[in-house]
């Protein structure tokens, strides 16, 4: 499981979207993203269909999971 504590682009508050992981400042959660790259979504499309979230948002998640992967 990743440790999303340390990702500034991320938050989760106990009572919106059931405690998920959330895009900061959005109640987009970060599943979405990964379900849509799973199917086939570039990036782009990502933001283009989840206003609210940007394209900085997204590579700091990215790069986040692939630096703790790294250190695993």
């Amino acid at each position: 499981m990743i440790n999303w504590e340390t990702c500034p682009a991320v938050e989760r508050t106990p009572g919106k979207v059931s405690g998920a992981w959330v895009f900061s400042g959005t109640r987009i959660p970060l599943y979405s993203l990964y379900e849509n790259l799973a199917a086939g979504a570039t990036v782009k499309d990502f933001v283009e269909w989840f206003p609210g979230v940007d394209e900085v948002q997204v590579q700091s998640v990215l790069e986040h999971e692939a630096k703790l992967q790294r250190n695993a």
